[in-house]
C-alpha cells in the first residue's frame, strides 16, 4: 500500500491527516506568524501590466524594513 509520505512528503502528509476545523486552525495561526513577521496582503506592482505607473507612488512599509518575499519550502 502506498503511503501518504511517499507522495506528498511528510509535512503534507501531515496537514491532509488533520480534520477541516484543525486545519482551519492552524491556517488562522500560520496567517497571524506571516503579520507579525511583516507580511502584507498588498499586491507588489506588476511591472509587465500596460496599466503600470513607474511615477506613481508606491505605498511605504509601516515599521520602515524591508518586505518579506514568500519562499516555498516543498514542491508544488
Amino acid at each position: 500500500m502506498i503511503q501518504p509520505e511517499e507522495l506528498v512528503g511528510e509535512e503534507w502528509a501531515a496537514w491532509y491527516r488533520l480534520s477541516p476545523s484543525e486545519r482551519w486552525t492552524e491556517s488562522a495561526r500560520l496567517w497571524q506568524i506571516y503579520f507579525q513577521l511583516g507580511g502584507s496582503l498588498e499586491p507588489e506592482p506588476d511591472t509587465q501590466s500596460p496599466f503600470f505607473d513607474p511615477h506613481q507612488p508606491c505605498a511605504r512599509i509601516a515599521n520602515g524594513r524591508s518586505s518579506m518575499r514568500v519562499l516555498r519550502r516543498s514542491r508544488v
